[in-house]
């Protein structure tokens, strides 16, 4: 496979993603995915913001999520985001040290 074409199929493979997490499955909690997965879509956001710091593209973090998100965070948060429990929030502190805190 030549790079181009692998380029675009990893960006088709990423829209697919972005489309099954804003559209098909708003249903599942970030906080659920990084407590199970190690990475949410504030993660995405913020790999979408550092890729586009490597190219030269100043993004704040905010610019990024609403791209990702296809809306401001206040907008998801009243529309999707429902309160976590104390089981969950504690999961989710051992979650962030071990996946997003930088360990260097």
């Amino acid at each position: 496979m030549d790079p181009q074409t692998e380029i675009e199929l990893q960006a088709a493979a990423f829209r697919r993603l972005q489309k099954h997490l804003m559209e098909d499955r708003t249903d599942v909690q970030n906080i659920d995915m990084m407590n199970l997965a190690g990475f949410c879509r504030n993660c995405l956001s913020r790999w979408y913001q550092e890729a586009a710091s490597e190219k030269g593209i100043e993004m704040g973090k905010n610019d990024a999520r609403e791209i990702f998100y296809g809306m401001t965070m206040a907008e998801w948060k009243a529309n999707f985001q429902t309160d976590a429990s104390p089981q969950q929030q504690a999961e989710f502190e051992v979650a962030f040290k071990e996946n997003v805190t930088d360990k260097g």
